[in-house]
Order: C-alpha cells, then sequence, then structure tokens
C-alpha cells in the first residue's frame, strides 16, 4: 500500500469534518507545524499529515478523540510518526506523552494557531501585519477566544523549548505563508 499523501488526507478530511471553522483550524495547524519542519529539518509532508489530522474525529466524537481517528488512520497505512503525534497531542487522556520533534511541536502550535487565527479575525489587516505582542495581548485577556487553553499553550512553548515571542512569530510565520487558503488576510477579512 503506497503511503497515503496530503491529497489522501485532503478527501479523509471531507469525509469526517463538516464544520469549516474546525476546517481551518486544521488547516492552519498544518501551515503552523509545516513551517516548523523547514526550520527545524523536518519532513514536512509527514508533519503536515499530523497538522493536518490532528483533530479529524473531534466533530464525530469529541468523548473518545483522537482514539477513532487513530484507528482509521492506521488502517489507512498512516506513518507511525503521525499516529504517535496525534495521540500525544492528547496525552491527557491518551497517556501517550509528546517524545518526538514532530508530537511536541503539534502540541506547541494546535491551541496556538486557533488563538492566532482569532486574532487575525478581528484585525482590519488580518494577519498581514500582526505581530507577536499583539498576540500576548490577547493570549492575556482569557474572555478573547475562550476556548483556546491558555494552558495548553504554554505547555507548547515549554515544550519546543523557545521563548514565547519567538514561538509566536513562527506560527504567525508559518499562517501567513497560508494566508489566502485560511482567509485571514487584510483583504479576506474585508469583504
Amino acid at each position: 500500500m503506497p503511503a497515503p499523501t496530503r491529497t489522501h488526507a485532503l478527501t479523509l478530511l471531507d469525509e469526517w469534518v463538516e464544520n469549516e471553522g474546525l476546517k481551518t483550524h486544521m488547516f492552519a495547524v498544518e501551515a503552523a507545524v509545516r513551517h516548523y519542519a523547514r526550520l527545524r529539518n523536518g519532513d514536512e509532508d509527514i508533519w503536515g499529515l499530523a497538522g493536518l489530522l490532528h483533530d479529524l474525529d473531534w466533530e464525530r466524537n469529541p468523548e473518545r478523540h483522537p482514539l477513532e481517528a487513530v484507528d482509521a488512520l492506521r488502517e489507512r497505512g498512516y506513518p507511525p510518526e503521525v499516529i504517535q503525534a496525534i495521540l500525544a497531542h492528547r496525552s491527557e487522556y491518551t497517556g501517550v506523552e509528546p517524545e518526538s520533534e514532530l508530537d511536541r511541536v503539534l502540541v506547541a502550535c494546535d491551541e496556538l494557531s486557533g488563538l492566532v487565527v482569532a486574532c487575525c479575525l478581528v484585525r482590519p489587516n488580518g494577519i498581514d501585519d500582526l505581530t507577536p505582542r499583539s498576540v500576548r495581548k490577547k493570549l492575556k485577556d482569557k474572555a478573547f477566544a475562550a476556548g483556546v487553553s491558555r494552558e495548553e499553550v504554554a505547555r507548547g512553548i515549554e515544550l519546543i523549548g523557545l521563548d514565547q515571542t519567538e514561538h509566536i512569530q513562527n506560527v504567525i510565520d508559518g499562517l501567513r505563508a497560508r494566508g489566502q487558503e485560511l482567509g485571514i488576510r487584510g483583504e479576506d477579512i474585508r469583504r
């Protein structure tokens, strides 16, 4: 069986996920994780698959997330690194701790990507001129994007060993490169 590709993953995503906001989140995490793969000499395709599919079963079965998705990905021949990273991003539920660089990066990018997208959506210029300072300000405001776990953002930063500003900038850079696809550029928001 040939290794699954992004095209295969997109088909799977369309089969499993209806909510457009969740899809945007998954694409945003993929963009951030792929950016880190380039920065840290990771396999961009493998890392991208983990980022893209990490919340595959969230909509179908949030109580068992990510176990249902992991079973489906195993059956379809996804690489063990992708499976491990997806399990590790929910270690409090799965008991699988982040061990590899990919595992740590996925945890670090998951919640923060959601916050960065939310920041973009309330700014007239979206991601075009977003800075870490603006994101840090919103991170302190617990009412803003209240569903984003500030504890998980802090844990992710600790796991990858960067300071907060550098990590936020890396996530911004990853999302900015895919800004049009994510609908978070200034011209997209002003429509």
